[in-house]
């Protein structure tokens, strides 16, 4: 505790390299203290021109010749000055600063509703439309790092596949798990899937939230309107992306006893979709092929982004004292020699 108060009579104070790791609150008063020396020497000036002088002709034998006390005669004067640089740099306020930053990325909630219905079996994407798109929803996954996602599979029920989590190791191996047999009724109800992805999404009360949808064709089961569903996904503050998926027309599907290739009618109801992403404020992409299917997904992580909140901490240490107490040093030390005989000896 003693080497605590003490601390300040160190010379270390005023290395070069100390000043500079300051920040000073106030530089303003830094100005001043090269114009110090300035002011005293103009007071001088003038003191020595405005005083009355005597001529005394004196032998040469009797003039003092300069000798090392008179450098004694400075030393009120370099008090004075002291005190004056060591106030203003008490008043520049010296300070060490040591701010932490902290970031953090607000998740979003996605939830992925993806199309079974047999129709996701033909071949236009490669191996077939589903495992296209279980392919490029992998890879979406993994690169949302802080989002929360889910799934919901429909073909003519709709059904949540996975709740909502961080954990996107998990989420990865359902995907790899989803296929064609995981619901029995045929169809397509796109409006059930939007409404059981309404009731998931609605389990989170934090973040933005999103679906994408994809699916390859038109609203066939269910008993809950596309339209209507997108209202109240709307209602929610729930954005849909819907994607449509595969080429329309006669589309490859398998082969024959011959070994020729077999087509079947495909038909995707593209209005539906576009009103969907319309109605909820999202956006509607068409996927033909491998390659754009991939790069839809890549716009959309482009385009949903958790917000980054930053929290700053400050912790100041005023160092203020120090130079103050120096400049009060100094000033008892000029006052201690203005008010005794050492300043008549020194004015001499």
């Amino acid at each position: 505790m003693h080497d605590k108060k003490l601390e300040w009579l160190s010379w270390d104070w005023f290395s070069p390299e100390q000043l500079r790791n300051f920040h000073w609150d106030n530089q303003f008063f830094l100005l001043f203290i090269p114009a110090i020396p300035l002011l005293f020497l103009i007071r001088w000036l003038f003191y020595f021109t405005l005083r009355e002088k005597f001529d005394v002709a004196l032998p040469k034998t009797e003039i003092r010749r300069w000798n090392f006390i008179q450098l004694l005669r400075l030393i009120p004067i370099s008090m004075q000055i002291l005190c004056i640089v060591f106030a203003l740099l008490a008043l520049a306020r010296p300070q060490s600063v040591n701010e932490r930053i902290d970031q953090f990325s607000e998740g979003i909630n996605i939830l992925l509703v993806m199309d079974v219905s047999e129709s996701m079996q033909l071949e236009d994407l490669r191996p077939n439309r589903l495992e296209a798109a279980r392919e490029v929803a992998k890879k979406f996954v993994m690169g949302r790092n802080n989002d929360r996602i889910g799934i919901v599979l429909f073909a003519g029920d709709a059904y949540s596949l996975s709740p909502l989590t961080n954990d996107h190791e998990l989420v990865y191996e359902y995907l790899s798990d989803i296929n064609f047999n995981m619901i029995e009724n045929s169809g397509t109800a796109i409006g059930s899937a939007i409404g059981v992805g309404i009731n998931r999404l609605n389990e989170s009360f934090s973040g933005s939230k999103i679906m994408i949808l994809l699916s390859d064709g038109e609203n066939t089961s269910g008993l809950l309107d596309p339209t209507t569903a997108a209202k109240l996904a709307y209602a929610y503050n729930i954005k849909i992306y819907t994607i449509g998926i595969g080429k329309e027309g006669d589309v490859a599907f398998g082969r024959d006893s011959t070994g020729k290739t077999q087509t079947v009618k495909s038909h995707l109801d593209e209005a539906l979709l576009r009103k969907i992403a319309e109605v909820t404020k999202g956006d509607y992409y068409r996927a033909l092929n491998n390659s754009t299917l991939n790069e839809v997904f890549i716009t959309i992580n482009k385009l949903e982004k958790g917000k980054i909140k930053e929290s700053r901490y400050k912790d100041t240490s005023d160092y203020y004292q120090i130079y103050l107490s120096w400049a009060i040093v100094s000033f008892l030390f000029w006052m201690l020699l203005k008010n005794t005989f050492l300043n008549n000896f020194l004015e001499d």
